[in-house]
């Protein structure tokens, strides 16, 4: 029998929109004059998914020896401006699947839980024409503590009114902030796959 939720929660690069490789390309471009030959699986493993501090820290510790902080620090802004650029260039920000999949799951309250910045997750929301779908949009700017922590996920279900819900997730530290904050979380290893899988969990 299939559980009933009164939402669902969903993560956003990466599984609403397809911006991971876009965020490696520009990782590497930024990196490379470090010294920094960063590939896919350093950064699906290793990068991906982080966010403030913890992101610089673990991008330090691609070289041998570590760069310093204050290196990395000072490239952060530029791939941001890099990655706001080319993903507004976009045509395509947004799956046909992906939009029908939130248009077909009318019984349930949406929200997008992201440890993006807001000037990042609402343009793209609203370009791709989903943003009024959402109950609610959690950013980093909404919290103390980002993902891992479970404030994220709990602040987007007392903000729908809900208590139980489906956390979609592509991170590790996603998955682990929506089982902290009490919810069952369906991992997607890619956005491509990501609307089958939400239709076969929840029988819809």
């Amino acid at each position: 029998m299939k559980k009933q939720y009164e939402a669902i929660l969903f993560d956003f690069d990466g599984v609403l929109l397809d911006t991971e490789p876009l965020h490696f390309a520009c990782w590497r471009e930024v990196l490379g004059p470090l010294g920094v030959d960063l590939d896919w699986p350093t950064y699906d493993t290793r990068i991906r998914g982080l966010s403030a501090e913890a992101l610089l820290q673990a991008l330090q510790h691609l070289a041998d020896p570590p760069l310093g902080i204050e290196a990395v620090r000072a490239v952060y802004p530029v791939k941001i401006e890099m990655f706001r650029r080319r993903v507004l260039a976009m045509d395509d920000l947004m799956s046909a699947d992906v939009k029908q999949l939130i248009g077909d799951l009318g019984g349930y309250r949406l929200a997008v839980v992201s440890s993006g910045r807001k000037r990042h997750v609402f343009p793209l929301l609203e370009r791709a024409g989903v943003l009024e779908r959402f109950g609610a949009v959690i950013c980093q700017e909404d919290v103390t503590e980002i993902k891992p922590a479970p404030e994220p996920y709990l602040r987007a279900a007392g903000q729908l009114a809900v208590t139980s819900a489906l956390v979609v997730e592509d991170s590790e530290a996603g998955r682990q902030s929506g089982h902290a904050a009490g919810f069952d979380v369906l991992m997607v290893a890619e956005c491509a796959a990501m609307p089958g899988l939400v239709r076969e969990w929840l029988g819809v």
